[in-house]
């Protein structure tokens, strides 16, 4: 593959990788999974200020990870590629099967500290 266009993929990979960085940002995008939302509907929903959600919507729109779209006076957000929520599911089951695993080995040796 061409080492430009290779750089370029990587570069948008670790945008979107940024994207979901941020817990606030996970929290809305599994919001909009369930439909359109204005940032005052995403605000209370999620117990937020409208500032906070704004200024996340906005990083998540620059990633084309929400899109937007004019309905009267509010912007209504909407998720970009309903992918996003099944990759998120995917990875939350990757933290799952982590943590059980963890949780076995503690419990593994926890059980050897008090035979011994």
């Amino acid at each position: 593959m061409n080492k430009t266009l290779e750089h370029e993929i990587d570069q948008l990979h670790a945008e979107i990788c940024a994207g979901l960085a941020e817990p606030t940002r996970i929290l809305i995008l599994y919001e909009l999974a369930d439909g359109p939302r204005n940032v005052t509907e995403l605000a209370t929903n999620l117990k937020l200020n409208q500032p906070l959600v704004s200024r996340h919507l906005k990083v998540l729109r620059e990633r084309g990870m929400v899109t937007a779209r004019r309905v009267g006076a509010t912007m209504e957000y909407q998720l970009g590629d309903s992918r996003l929520i099944e990759a998120l599911d995917l990875l939350r089951a990757i933290l799952r099967d982590s943590l059980t695993r963890r949780a076995e080995l503690i419990g593994a040796f926890a059980d050897n500290t008090n035979a011994a």
